[in-house]
């Protein structure tokens, strides 16, 4: 019987996770800001994912305060002016061809950087959500080719305009994330449903 799919080798396998923008402290006082693309949410804390030779491995290994910034879709084009930076000199061999140091990657990408409250590096402005966090862990995964950093939310700041009115939950339907799919940029597309787990479904929220 013939298969119903194809073996294929993918370069890469993103397959569909949100852009966050990490911001860090450097060994100066000063701060970093670099895009990355796979984190993911246990409870309070998040896993991410980070290339080895980066600045901001570097930075969570030394100082461990951070803060997670998570762009809305339309922000895709100031994350993507981030994408060839790096904050580190000289630029490590690893990174790609095209890869140039920048010491203000908030002013490359045209962001504006907002102080925290209980952590050092600073919030970005224009990120609806923003979470200070602690990493607790900094290791390198199984290839060695990456660090894995289990980071500990302490508190979130969000736009008003994504949180349901008289609550602390995040309405999923003003709310979407940036998502990077095989490299590419996109948002959500239409509500499908919603688990049986849900506190904002829009049946509750009419019987409230």
């Amino acid at each position: 019987m013939e298969s119903a799919t194809l073996a294929i080798e993918p370069s890469i396998l993103y397959f569909g996770t949100p852009v966050v923008l990490l911001s860090t402290e450097n060994p100066d006082g000063s701060y970093n800001l670099a895009p990355m693309s796979s984190a993911w949410a246990l409870g309070q804390i998040v896993v991410l994912g980070l290339g080895a030779e980066g600045q901001t491995a570097r930075n969570l290994a030394e100082r461990p305060e951070l803060v997670i910034n998570l762009p809305a879709p339309d922000q895709w084009a100031a994350v993507e002016r981030l994408a060839p930076l790096t904050g580190r000199d000289p630029v490590p061999a690893s990174k790609p061809d095209g890869c140039r140091f920048e010491p203000d990657k908030f002013g490359a990408a045209g962001l504006r950087a907002e102080p925290s409250d209980t952590v050092r590096p600073p919030r970005v402005r224009e990120c609806p959500l923003q979470l200070e966090a602690r990493a607790q862990s900094v290791r390198r995964d199984v290839s060695g080719s990456f660090v894995i950093a289990e980071a500990v939310v302490g508190k979130v700041h969000a736009d008003p305009r994504i949180v349901v009115p008289g609550t602390q939950h995040v309405d999923p339907a003003a709310w979407s994330p940036l998502i990077y799919n095989f490299r590419h940029y996109f948002g959500l597309g239409r509500e499908l449903g919603h688990s049986y787990r849900s506190q904002t479904s829009r049946a509750d929220q009419a019987s409230a």
